[in-house]
Parts: structure tokens; sequence; C-alpha cells
């Protein structure tokens, strides 16, 4: 396993945080720093038709080692981290054996991981784990996906007995942006279908997902002094805090869980004469969906009704975007590619948890743009934040996930199979 770990630190050490404020691909530069080195590797294991576009799109293909007619099937992860939380100066803590007790990440600023509050950890007791020190993230989503899919390619060009179709491997900047799928090229990828190895714990397959859309409300005010204000001033910062206390309070992402849906204030900037709110609203029930999205509408007529008089113009402006929908309208239909997936963990003696992602992927844009894609565990949890961590034997066991796929799509008879299951 030690091969691992060295491969997944080369990766969580490069800073590649995105940004959502750009408006390149890459949203920012220092993304090309890992995914040269990507591409470097991915020639120097033996992959072959290694590309990079010029958007940092990296395509690979590891040639089919049989001569009967099966699938080309894809791996998919990126290799942005989230610019919620810093990844930059990442120093993972290696945890060898873990004892189930509460590990300490930084001791001067008495950041603990604890079993107590994160008590995931208890199923990892004897397991290696790699941690963060406590002050940035981990960057286990997704580079222990890219960790898997490298290493799962090295095992099959060095093991040749192992008998696999095409397989094509792509990584993507910009996911954690919303923006990982937007250049993509379907055709190009050429897979009848692909998984995404972006999931959480062993054992997470998943084909269901919110459908997303992200809000941006401006709120404006009027500024007068404060001792003259009476029926004069308007704090937008108040309107704000009135829009956001009639929003339902018991559907955030805190008082949530499986496929109850929520509206999530991430950020609140302002003053007297502005304020802007940006929030995502989330369902996996379309229709539900939907009516989130009015009562976003709804709250703010209601406000600028109020103000009409006093103000003159609408007070309050929202702006509502779609960003992505549930991938399970398109992988239905194709449903046999998440069984194969369940077979594999299944002949691994993994336990399948097939459960809605309460997020979303690559995958899920990708299956509306023609390529169906599930989302398999990566293995790591608490992403996003200085609690994160990952265990080795999480990333081992996706490896032989991805391992086991390619060989049961290669079954001379897998497409009898196929064609019973269309039936």
């Amino acid at each position: 396993m030690q091969h691992i770990i060295d491969r997944f630190i080369s990766y969580v050490t490069i800073d590649t945080e995105s940004d959502a404020s750009s408006d390149t691909t890459p949203s920012t530069a220092k993304q090309w720093d890992l995914a040269n080195k990507l591409v470097a590797e991915l020639k120097a294991i033996g992959m072959q038709e290694v590309t990079i576009d010029d958007k940092a799109y990296i395509m690979a293909t590891l040639p089919s080692n049989v001569d009967h007619e099966v699938p080309t099937i894809g791996f998919i992860s990126h290799f942005d981290t989230t610019p919620d939380f810093t990844g930059a100066n990442v120093n993972p803590q290696i945890i060898k054996n873990y004892d189930g007790k509460d590990i300490v990440l930084n001791a001067e600023q008495n950041i603990i991981l604890s079993p107590n509050y994160f008590k995931d950890l208890l199923q990892y007791k004897g397991q290696t784990l790699i941690t963060t020190d406590g002050t940035t993230l981990l960057g286990a989503d997704d580079k222990a996906g890219i960790t898997e899919i490298v290493t799962a390619m090295e095992f099959l060009i060095n093991n040749t007995d192992i008998k696999h179709g095409k397989i094509r491997v792509g990584f993507t900047p910009d996911e954690e942006i919303g923006r990982g799928a937007h250049h993509f090229d379907v055709a190009k990828f050429g897979a009848d279908w692909a998984y995404t190895m972006d999931g959480s714990q062993v054992g997470e397959l998943e084909y269901e997902n919110f459908n997303a859309a992200g809000a941006k409300i401006t709120f404006k005010g009027k500024s007068v002094h404060p001792g003259y204000a009476k029926g004069k001033m308007i704090n937008s910062m108040l309107i704000a805090n009135d829009f956001i206390n009639a929003l339902p309070s018991d559907e955030t992402p805190q008082e949530t869980k499986g496929y109850e849906g929520f509206y999530h204030v991430h950020h609140l900037t302002g003053g007297i004469e502005e304020t802007v709110l940006e929030l995502i609203i989330r369902d996996h029930n379309k229709i539900k969906f939907e009516k989130r999205k009015e009562k976003i509408e709804k709250i703010t007529r209601k406000i600028n009704k109020k103000f009409a008089k006093q103000f003159g113009e609408d007070i309050v402006i929202a702006e509502i975007k779609d960003q992505y929908y549930n991938m399970k309208e398109k992988v239905v239909p194709v449903k046999h590619i998440v069984d194969i997936a369940e077979k594999a963990m299944k002949e691994l003696d993994i336990k399948p948890l097939i459960k809605p992602i309460r997020g979303g992927t690559d995958g899920c844009q990708l299956s509306y743009m023609g390529l169906p894609c599930p989302n398999i565990f990566a293995g790591g949890h608490n992403f996003h934040g200085k609690y994160e961590y990952v265990p080795v034997e999480s990333m081992q066991k996706a490896v032989d996930v991805i391992v086991k796929i390619a060989e049961l799509t290669s079954m001379p008879n897998f497409g009898l199979e196929l064609s019973k299951k269309r039936k």
C-alpha cells in the first residue's frame, strides 16, 4: 500500500484550488501543475493516446487485451479542490494502525479529529489513515479517485493475465465549482459508459443525485445619517436577514438527510446600501425542486411589494440559475451499468451501499451529455475541511473494484447478458 500512499501524497501536496469568480478554464492556473504531472505519469506507466487539451482536460487509453468485442468503459475523476477551504501547503499526516482514539491534528491550535464526533472513524480501527495537519483540507476529493484510477491502470498494465476491454480514463478541472463537465468532449472520450470515482466511504454506489440551482439575491438600501434615519434609511442587511428568516428553518443541510432537499445560504456580504446573498437549492425530486425555486421568487415578490411605495423600484433582485439535474433519469434505462459495479463489489466482499448522492459529480452532467456515469466510492471522509481523512485500505479497495469491473465487462458472454437486460 506504500505505493498508493506515495502517489496520493504527491497529488495532494500540489495546490489545485478552483475559483468560481474566474472565467477561465481551468479557473486557476495552478491546476495545470497537477494536470501536467498526470499526463507525464500516465505516459510513464504505459497508457496510450494520452492527451491534454487547452482547457486541461486529460484523456488516456488502456487498449483491450481480448480478441472479442466488448464495451469501452471509462473512469473519471477531477483534480481541483474546493475553494471553500484552503488547499495550499497541504501537509498530510499518516496514522498507522489507528487505535480508535482521538487524533491530534494540530496540537498548537488544539484541532482534534475525534471518533466521539466523527463516529465513522471507528470503522477504520487498525487501518492506516491519511489526515490533514488541521490547517488545510486534504484533497481526497478527488485526488483519492485519481490515485485509484492511475493505480488500477498501472496494475492492469503490469498484469496482462487479467483480461479487460478498452478502458478510457478522464481527469477534469473545476468540478468543485460545477464546471467539470462543461468542456468534456464525450464523443472524443468514446466510452459506452463510465464511472466517476468520487464517492465517500467504502461500498458507496450512486446513480441518483440532487437537482441543483444557485441563487444570487441582491438587496438594495438607502443610507442616511442614523440620527436622522426615521422613515428614510433602508438597511439592505436587515432586508437580507428577513429573506433568510423566510426560508424554512428545518430545510438546511444540517437538518436534512437522504432524499430530503434543502436551501443552503453559503455567502453573505454587504453594507447598508447593498447586500448580496448567495445560496444553493437542492432536491432529488424534480417537482419539489421547481417549488423550491418558486419559493425564492415568492419571498422576493413579497418583500418588493412591502417596500414598493417607499423605495419606488424593486428592492430585491433574484437571479436563479440551474446547475445540474438528477442523473437517475439517464442511468435507469441502462441500469445494468450499476448492476455491474454492484456485482464487482460483491465479488470482492464489499457490501454495496446504493444510495442517493447528496450533492453532484461530473457524472450527473456527463449523463445528460450522453455518457451515463454512476458514482463509486473513493474512500474519503469529511471532505472540504480540516477534518478530512482517507483510509489507505479504502483506496486499495477502490482500485480492486476498478479492476474487477474491467474484468467483468471483458467476459465473452457480456454482450449476450446486456441484450438480455435490454429485453
